[in-house]
């Protein structure tokens, strides 16, 4: 999965103050920061480009998150990385739990799916 990120935006209309936007790169950096506060998830897992923009010192928080909202919903689709010696299914319920709460917290949108794809389990500590 890469960090493809639809260019939707939600838009919460507020009649009498005017309108919020809310942009799916938004959605994305909660949805990752969410992610990485969960113990065991050693980093989230990008494509080829955002490898090298990692090694090259960049720091991309939302590779490995795609985002696709349609109207109120948002469905997520993110790829991490594992520490070494954590269970698999309990770290990714947590994963799918923190960030569905984050994002909904946060903007309001309702979060019917969180997809999680373990790509690699790392053995060094960050």
């Amino acid at each position: 999965m890469s960090s493809e990120k639809e260019t939707n935006e939600h838009i919460e209309k507020k009649e009498a103050l005017g309108e919020v936007r809310i942009a799916s790169d938004v959605v994305a950096t909660i949805a990752g920061l969410a992610a990485n506060e969960v113990e065991g998830v050693y980093s989230m897992s990008g494509n080829i480009t955002n490898e090298i923009i990692g090694k090259l010192g960049g720091k991309n928080i939302t590779k490995g998150v795609k985002v696709l909202m349609e109207g109120n919903l948002v469905r997520v689709d993110m790829s991490l990385n594992m520490k070494y010696g954590h269970s698999i299914p309990k770290v990714v319920a947590q994963v799918q739990e923190r960030v569905s709460q984050q994002i909904e917290t946060m903007t309001g949108l309702h979060v019917p799916e969180v997809n999680v794809r373990v790509a690699g389990v790392c053995l060094a500590d960050k």
